[in-house]
């Protein structure tokens, strides 16, 4: 299949048509709002909406042949070279469909999703469960999706089957060559699996907590983490922008140093295949002593948004982590909240960045002490948790030994019994 969706941001996008068959099961509207949105993630311009009122399907095309002529002459008028359908398609709608369309391209919501995901991911992990994800999409739309079929061999001599391979479609192949690949990478993500269980262990031994920032793609949670710590995790008015967890150390007002980690966002109908391929990504939020939930206080169904988010939250065992809710972008107009358990924000103007801070402080409490000690000067290594896990906030060289006062973790207070002052 021809890679039409890189990213090119040197050349102009691809111009598509957004098709849809609205069944009334969820907001037609929205859903092709956030599908242009999709698109330009994936530098496509969608420069026409063909949508279709009806209980059921077409047989095999899925809209109906008027509709289908409707789209084809909207995509030869405004120079379309591609049709993406709001839903998942079979590998013979997607060939129906391309047909009706005098041959144009078409893919599906899936598939657009898959693409985008395939170009952001960043580490090697990302790249293998993206990839593992595209061919447990294709897999079953090989034939449909118009995959060569054409006959490989003529099976020798001892007659045809005499041996594994002789006559073999070529789709057969490729389906043999699917399965191997799939196999080797389920492989591969389980060594990284364990590799990063043993990187979590390492992370709790620091005793640094684990703040995680969790919602929707394009709720401002790169930019939420860059406004607290500091420029560097890439940002972008597109969704997707984030696919890798990533994390960054976090001091709070206490003095406590946390660790934040913005995590890859929702989406309305994520794929099934994705949601699979990239659960490990999503269960870092397990691994958290407070999750964030991200929503943004200008759209009308940020409280639907978060019921889905907490939904995903308990299927990875979360129940028990405290959350604190963040309604971001309050540059925004139209952005009052009544409910005093919600936290205001702003990443891009600041406002409500000290309430969240003070916020996190507060859950995160139970985990710090302030203490004033006097180390011997033959017992300056007992310092290390302070320095290392904590924070140093007066620090004197006295004729007994060093004084320190500070904010230790709970479970370093024993380090320093006897050496209380």
């Amino acid at each position: 299949m021809s890679e039409l969706y890189d990213i090119l941001t040197e050349t102009p996008p691809t111009k598509v048509v957004l098709l849809a068959l609205d069944q009334g099961l969820w907001d037609c509207e929205r859903s092709l709002a956030e599908l242009s949105a999709l698109c330009e993630a994936n530098h496509m311009e969608a420069v026409a909406q063909i949508t279709q009122k009806r209980q059921t399907p077409e047989t095999g095309i899925v809209l109906g042949s008027g509709k289908l002529e409707e789209a084809s002459l909207a995509a030869q008028t405004l120079g379309a070279e591609c049709a993406v359908f709001d839903g998942e398609l079979t590998g013979s709608q997607i060939r129906n469909i391309s047909n009706a369309l005098g041959g144009l391209e078409v893919i599906d919501r899936t598939m657009l999703i898959l693409e985008i995901f395939r170009s952001r991911a960043v580490t090697n992990e990302g790249k293998l469960q993206t990839e593992l994800a595209l061919l447990r999409y294709r897999l079953p739309r090989l034939q449909g999706m118009g995959e060569a079929l054409s006959r490989q061999g003529g099976g020798g001599g001892g007659g045809g089957g005499a041996r594994r391979g002789a006559g073999e479609t070529k789709l057969e192949l490729d389906r043999r060559h699917v399965h191997a690949r799939i196999d080797a990478l389920a492989e591969k993500l389980a060594e990284m699996e364990k590799r990063r269980g043993e990187s979590r262990k390492a992370r709790a031994k620091t005793g640094m907590p684990v703040v995680s920032l969790v919602g929707y793609t394009n709720v401002g949670k790169s930019s939420l983490m860059n406004a607290l710590c500091g420029p560097s995790v890439a940002e972008a008015d597109m969704l997707f922008a984030t696919l890798d967890p990533t994390s960054r150390k976090l001091v709070l007002p206490s003095g406590m140093a946390v660790l934040l980690v913005d995590t890859v966002g929702f989406v309305s109908r994520l794929p099934h295949n994705l949601v699979e391929a990239f659960k490990s990504t999503l269960e870092e939020a397990a691994w958290s002593d407070v999750i964030v939930r991200v929503a943004d206080a200008g759209d009308e169904q940020r409280e639907e948004q978060l019921a889905v988010t907490d939904e995903v939250l308990d299927g990875l065992d979360c129940t028990d982590i405290p959350r604190l809710t963040v309604y971001n972008k309050c540059d925004k107009p139209n952005t009052l909240s009544l409910d005093p358990d919600i936290l205001l924000t702003s990443a891009k103007t600041g406002y409500g960045l000290d309430k969240l801070l003070q916020k996190l402080d507060e859950v995160l409490s139970d985990r710090v002490h302030t203490i004033r000690v006097l180390l011997p000067y033959d017992k300056l290594g007992l310092a290390a948790p302070m320095r290392e896990r904590g924070s140093v906030q007066v620090e004197e060289y006295r004729e007994d030994g060093l004084y320190l006062e500070g904010i230790v973790k709970t479970e370093d207070l024993h380090c320093f019994e006897g050496y209380l002052v």
